[in-house]
């Protein structure tokens, strides 16, 4: 007699997750961003689609789980990709281009994005390669300035 295997809840979250809601957002910027890892709802997630279809626990697990990873995957790119991958998040926000780089330089939102029990060498280098792909979007940007 075989014995089926099921998936655990918290799996099948989060495969539930990357393929209805994450599977939309351009970069793992935007991924780290929707799901922050310490909540900005009184330090708890809010992720109400995904706790309707399973549990609160389980749908918060699901998440931390999809941020740590886009968090880590961010980490493991070249600063090249990160730029990219903050043009596209930039992009999609459709905020003012300039106020959005002034304002990310100076307040340095992304720090939000990194996981709690990350290892401080990957936050500063996760931190380093946002700082840098921001002075790099900001040099395009005045050069597309100066071009016109």
């Amino acid at each position: 007699m075989s014995a089926m295997v099921k998936p655990l809840p918290v799996q099948e979250a989060y495969e539930d997750l990357l393929q209805r809601s994450l599977s939309r957002i351009p970069c793992d910027l935007g991924v780290c961003s929707t799901s922050p890892p310490r909540g900005l709802q009184h330090g708890k997630l809010s992720p109400r689609r995904l706790a309707d279809r399973f549990s609160v626990k389980v749908a918060r697990s699901a998440l931390e789980i999809a941020h740590r990873q886009a968090f880590l995957q961010g980490c493991r790119s070249f600063a090249g990709r990160t730029g990219c991958d903050l043009a596209s998040y930039l992009e999609s926000s459709r905020e003012n281009p300039e106020e959005f780089l002034r304002t990310w330089q100076r307040l340095e939102p992304y720090r939000i994005a990194i996981p709690m029990e990350v290892n401080p060498t990957v936050a500063r280098l996760f931190a380093s390669n946002v700082r840098l792909a921001l002075a790099v979007l900001r040099l395009r940007q005045e050069s597309t300035h100066a071009d016109r």
